[in-house]
């Protein structure tokens, strides 16, 4: 099975873990501080990393302060963490529908669905392509209200000359061992808001205060440590900081082998009159988590069998969110989002990541050529 997504991992990458497990911490040590350094310059904010990409959501929504009966606008064709870690703290999720050709939440949509009770705008950069941010940042503005990108995908990408990481009240970033870089699980949360940050760093250590000059009970000891709000425990060990680390020195590689991928699939499938290709607008770079095609949607079924069928490790990124049962159909009920609900009849994700052969890619796209079904 050729996989649609999967972990590069070195022997520089193997060395660098060895080192941490023969090294003094497991888990807080000094290789946190050295990735979050290392992080801010990829992504031009401060940075605070954390377990998981759901983890780094959760810890954003904390930092700006979530509470019952917030709305937070989010577009549907996303991974549920973007919702469920909002909902759990009581938010409500309204969905604004997405544009056809980059996937991202959709602006206008968006101006239509705030309320008085919207707290937050969240973006997500589909596939690794930046969601329209300047348009976004707009939005967020007049009307008082935070924007957060979930950029589980787009590490590395780059907007209008901007770092994903620089743009947003916070960025969420996920390093899952199918992204553009790993540290097996993990995420980051950027904020170039030093307030938002420390709340985002704080509900991720449990919620401790270690700064004395902050102290609400006076008197103890060197050991004292208190908790103002809660939090939880989301940290980083520092052994696989140290995979992060060294993952990071490969980032531009990473992005430019899957730049090369996203090129030929283009190139290759350009001339298929019904299959519809993945959009790059001319003021982005992205680093391309996925490769969606479209295909109609009768014979999409039929399509993704057969690549299956040869080997082909396809997938379907994603259903929209408001069809989990989680939701309900009476307050969510199918059509909210048309466009959206037309994509994930017709996506089909390809593969794509940085072991991905030439003989690979061109027996995807020889299989996509040559499907019988095509009218």
């Amino acid at each position: 099975m050729i996989p649609y997504g999967r972990q590069s991992i070195n022997q520089d990458d193997i060395d660098a873990v060895v080192t941490a497990l023969q090294g003094d911490f497991l888990t807080t040590g000094p290789l946190v501080e050295q990735f979050e350094m290392a992080l801010e310059k990829i992504v031009g904010a401060p940075t605070t990393v954390v377990s998981s990409g759901t983890a780094a959501l959760h810890c954003a929504y904390a930092a700006i302060g979530i509470e019952l009966g917030d709305e937070i606008i989010t577009p549907p064709i996303t991974f549920i963490a973007t919702q469920a870690t909002a909902a759990l703290m009581g938010a409500k999720i309204v969905f604004a529908d997405v544009q056809s050709d980059t996937v991202n939440i959709d602006p206008k949509a968006v101006e239509a669905a705030i309320t008085p009770r919207t707290k937050a705008i969240v973006a997500v950069d589909y596939a690794g392509h930046p969601a329209d941010m300047d348009e976004l940042r707009l939005i967020a503005d007049k009307h008082g209200i935070y924007l957060i990108e979930d950029a589980a995908h787009s590490i590395g990408s780059i907007y209008r000359e901007r770092p994903i990481g620089s743009l947003a009240d916070i960025t969420t970033f996920s390093f899952f061992s199918t992204k553009n870089l790993t540290t097996a699980e993990g995420g980051a949360v950027a904020s170039p808001n030093p307030e938002l940050l420390e709340k985002a760093r704080r509900f991720s250590r449990q919620g401790l205060v270690r700064d004395p000059s902050k102290f609400k009970i006076s008197g103890q000891g060197a050991w004292h440590q208190e908790v103002h709000e809660f939090g939880l425990n989301y940290r980083l060990p520092d052994v696989l900081c140290a995979l992060g680390l060294s993952q990071l020195q490969r980032l531009a590689r990473f992005k430019k082998k899957r730049s090369e991928i996203f090129e030929i699939y283009s190139n290759d499938l350009l001339g298929n009159p019904v299959i519809i290709l993945p959009t790059k607008r001319e003021y982005v770079e992205p680093t391309w988590h996925l490769y969606p095609i479209r295909v109609p949607a009768d014979i999409r079924m039929s399509i993704f069998a057969e690549l299956r069928s040869q080997g082909i490790g396809v997938q379907v990124n994603y259903i929209p969110a408001y069809f989990h049962p989680v939701f309900d159909s009476k307050d969510y009920p199918n059509g909210l989002c048309p466009v959206a609900e037309m994509i994930y009849r017709e996506e089909i994700s390809l593969p794509i990541h940085f072991g991905l052969s030439h003989k690979d890619q061109n027996d995807v796209t020889k299989i996509l050529l040559e499907f019988p079904g095509y009218k």
